[in-house]
């Protein structure tokens, strides 16, 4: 019984955090720029498709677009511009937490900041399908469109994220829906490590902290890795694999994993790595909780 009524609880802290939605600039703001993202990301490929006059996969245009590293991390950004002001106070907080535990409204926030993380994924996912329906099919093969960016070298000449290796070993809808997953893990992994600094050492620290993770990140491309150390072209193998092993956005990009035949991860070690980290996070976010400081005026926090 007491389990029902602490789920019951958690979802209820969850669900609060929804309704403000409609009026929350910050929620408005954060799925138009996402929109305005798709938009400008999924131009390349329906524009080569235009002027070669062939057709894409229904999916194509979001693996294309989200298989890279630089595309994953402006998205999850977006996201955590939402999250910014984590954990949630509202005027109803101390309502909750006089009824419930600390514990309970904080595993609400996380139900939330899991629940919203989804809903902003299926909403990236659903534009970048809308964009390019007009000239997609929606059968499980590769189009016309994906096989000369791939095999062609079309794809890196107009920055078009084009992976062979992804085309070889698997179909759209598989691809995609790894590339799905590998995004939802980094992002969920990005603000749980925002939400236990939050709680462990301020706002502002939550924000560089999640920050600072994305620039690592990037910092950590094979191409960026290669510049900033000089490394000569015949230690470039071992470079994208270091960086594929040492970027949490690099476990998040679909082609740089092993299918088989290198030492990069494979995709079941990047969704245990994101679990794993994850958890950890949250564990000491749930520790600092118990030591957290709320600052109560009248109903304001």
């Amino acid at each position: 019984m007491k389990s029902d009524i602490s789920i019951r609880q958690i979802f209820t802290v969850a669900s609060f955090n929804f309704r403000g939605w409609h009026k929350n600039p910050r929620a408005i703001m954060v799925f138009v720029l996402a929109f305005v993202l798709c938009t400008l990301l999924t131009d390349k490929a329906i524009s080569f498709a235009h002027d070669y006059g062939t057709n894409m996969q229904i999916m194509e245009a979001f693996i294309w677009t989200f298989g890279d590293a630089n595309s994953i991390m402006i998205s999850s950004l977006l996201l955590i511009l939402l999250f910014a002001d984590m954990p949630f106070f509202s005027g109803f907080t101390p309502y909750y937490l006089v009824r419930t535990k600390r514990n309970i409204w904080l595993w609400g926030q996380v139900l939330y900041v899991a629940l919203a993380t989804l809903i902003y994924m299926v909403f990236i996912l659903a534009v970048t399908m809308a964009i390019s329906m007009h000239i997609s099919f929606i059968g499980n093969m590769w189009s016309e469109t994906g096989a000369i960016l791939a095999f062609s070298g079309f794809g890196a000449e107009i920055m078009l994220p084009t992976s062979l290796k992804a085309m070889i070993l698997s179909y759209p809808y598989q691809c995609a829906l790894h590339v799905f997953l590998l995004m939802v893990g980094y992002t969920l992994f990005l603000a749980s490590v925002m939400l236990m600094l939050n709680i462990r050492l301020g706002r502002f620290w939550g924000v560089m902290g999640a920050f600072l993770l994305s620039i690592y990140g990037l910092l950590l491309n094979p191409e960026i890795f290669m510049q900033i150390f000089r490394l000569p072209d015949a230690v470039a193998y071992r470079a994208n694999v270091a960086v594929g092993w040492l970027s949490p956005l690099n476990h998040a990009t679909f082609h740089m994993h092993n299918f088989g035949y290198d030492f990069l991860p494979r995709l079941w070690m990047s969704y245990a790595i994101f679990t794993v980290m994850t958890a950890i996070c949250l564990f000491m976010a749930r520790r600092g909780m118990e030591k957290y400081s709320f600052a109560f005026t009248g109903t304001d926090i």
